[in-house]
């Protein structure tokens, strides 16, 4: 059965107020409905007995006054109670949204999107439906279920004793088939949430399934997933199929042995005519509590397999947080940028990918990294602003650790263009605005211009407010490189990290973009990397990157004449060039 934590008891206790009102109306309209079969006993006995037109109208009266009153307080119960389970989903999407936000890179790397997604859809509902209708049927159940069990005992104690017989019968159907429900709910959980994280890679990677012309492999897998999740779905329905059927079979018995003995005893005159009404309508009031209590206990069932699973993703801790102290500087930072005797293993890692790695990049000055793919270059470019945590006393800004400074503040600092950047699917315009507190087409402008991204925003069908799709999907992938380029020149931070950003562009294009970057990375911290000689030649320092280590340094002219991996790589490309204009 649900245990629930403090999380969710402190989500609740923020509307105590309005869950007590909740449940007050609960009992009030069921004491109140539960007062119609005494009215009923006393009306059958006066027919009985005979009765005047007038006090039959005053039962009419009373019985229409009961209706009113108790369906008031059943509008004001569900205002109440349904309200709050909405408002604590609300708190808990959002918790579990900033928490989210919080975990480190490593972790989504580890975990598929497709799963988290259902945790923060489909078992947040389940949730929300064992602390609204699930806490609302409970105190309904137990309040009629006492109520009319008192009412009954009052009439007759014998009929009462053998009616609720098949009762310890129903406690064990509960025990026995909600375990089982429980079970079957988290694997359906767990069988939906593969199935989102299949959609969800599909529809991310839908460029290469086609071109792979992999469309009918993929929906053998898909059948084979939706399979296994309807069966686990009819393995449930089989379950409650026998719940329900059995609690209502023992209500069947239970009201067969009350007509039986309850028909004796008003033969015998052990009980009235009245009374016998009476003790059959809070036997039929009990019919619902009995099914319902089934119903019931299945939400608190789901909600609890799915609370575990909510809770398992909330628990996960946040890897990369300011430390209690943290240093928040008043000023943005100068922009000096320093790496000491950096050897960095990547966490569950089993190599070092740098190894004593020292550098400095004095404020407004560029320093290009360069070497081959796999070198560790784009691992330095993701530590200064701690998406994977660096040793400590590693990485400095303005003379401070990085594990020192604020995390906000650190990354306020920090501009950074990945390789393969990532589009929202809104506008352009937004999308270059993405972090700056307010859209200022001029300056969204700017830094199109600076990007050489105006010209291909002019051809768009409603250029700046053009939509771009989900992750930029119409968009070719210069273009998005471009995009991100002007979103990094906007946001005008101290430092500038550019990650081979120019990549998927031209070497023309590239000519004209870096001739008006030179421009923005005179007044920053730039740190570049890129396989293109011609994109870093004019840098201040460059350094060249092999198996994780700086095996040499110094300006292109420098290294040109040193005769050793940068002078061949620039070789290669110069003949690269050569062939291709041939």
């Amino acid at each position: 059965m649900f245990a629930p934590n403090g999380r969710l008891i402190r989500s609740l206790a923020r509307y105590r107020g309005g869950l007590t009102w909740g449940i007050a109306c609960v009992v009030i309209s069921n004491l109140i409905a539960l007062a119609q079969p005494q009215v009923l006993r006393y009306a059958v006995d006066d027919l009985y007995k005979g009765v005047t037109a007038e006090k039959l109208g005053r039962y009419a009266l009373g019985l229409l006054g009961i209706g009113i009153v108790a369906g008031l307080f059943k509008y004001w119960m569900r205002r109440a109670v349904i309200a709050i389970s909405r408002e604590v989903e609300y708190d808990l999407r959002n918790d579990l949204f900033a928490h989210l936000q919080r975990l480190p890179a490593a972790y989504f790397q580890r975990e598929r999107t497709g799963e988290i997604m259902s945790r923060a859809t489909n078992d947040l509902a389940a949730v929300r439906m064992m602390l609204g209708p699930g806490i609302m049927y409970l105190v309904n159940t137990v309040v009629v279920a006492l109520v009319s069990i008192g009412f009954m005992l009052a009439i007759s104690p014998r009929v009462t004793l053998f009616a609720l017989l098949p009762l310890p019968l129903v406690s064990l159907c509960v025990w026995y088939f909600g375990e089982r429900i429980e079970v079957r709910f988290e694997a359906i959980q767990e069988r939906f949430a593969r199935i989102a994280a299949r959609v969800q890679e599909n529809l991310a990677g839908v460029r290469v399934v086609r071109a792979y012309a992999r469309e009918a492999s993929e929906l053998s897998d898909f059948r084979t997933l939706n399979l296994d999740y309807l069966a686990q779905n009819l393995a449930l329905i089989r379950t409650s199929g026998f719940f329900y059927p059995a609690l209502a079979f023992l209500s069947g018995a239970a009201a067969l042995l009350a007509l039986y003995l309850g028909g004796r005893a008003v033969i015998g005159a052990q009980i009235t005519l009245g009374q016998f009404v009476a003790f059959t309508v809070y036997l039929g009031m009990l019919n619902w509590p009995m099914v319902a209590l089934g119903w019931v206990i299945n939400i608190f069932q789901r909600g609890s397999a799915s609370y575990r699973r909510i809770t398992e993703l909330v628990s996960e801790p946040p890897a990369i947080t300011s430390r209690p102290g943290a240093v928040r500087p008043a000023r943005a930072a100068r922009g000096d940028l320093e790496f000491r005797d950096l050897t960095y293993r990547y966490p569950g890692g089993s190599r070092d990918v740098l190894s004593r790695v020292s550098f400095h990049v004095p404020a407004g000055a560029t320093v290009a990294l360069v070497g081959r793919t796999g070198s560790g270059k784009s691992t330095v470019l993701a530590l200064p602003a701690r998406v994977f945590d660096p040793p400590p006393q590693t990485v400095f800004v303005d003379g401070h650790d990085v594990r020192d400074l604020d995390l906000a503040w650190l990354r306020h600092q920090i501009a950074s263009v990945p390789q393969d950047p990532f589009l929202f699917s809104t506008t352009v315009a937004a999308n270059i605005a993405y972090g700056v507190p307010a859209e200022d087409a001029a300056a969204i402008e700017r830094a199109a211009a600076v990007a050489h991204l105006t010209g291909d925003v002019a051809g768009f069908p409603a250029g700046f407010a053009t939509r771009i799709g989900e992750r930029g999907i119409t968009m070719s992938g210069g273009q998005r490189q471009r995009t991100a380029i002007a979103r990094a020149v906007l946001h005008d931070a101290p430092i500038l990290l550019l990650d081979d950003c120019l990549s998927s562009v031209d070497t023309q294009t590239e000519e004209a973009i870096l001739a008006e970057l030179r421009g923005e990375m005179r007044r920053r911290t730039t740190v570049i990397v890129s396989h293109r000689v011609s994109t870093v030649r004019d840098a201040d320092l460059i350094l060249v990157f092999e198996h994780g280590a700086i095996v040499e340094r110094g300006r292109h002219a420098e290294l040109l004449a040193l005769g050793g991996h940068y002078a061949a790589l620039n070789r290669a490309q110069q003949l690269e060039e050569e062939i291709a204009s041939a």
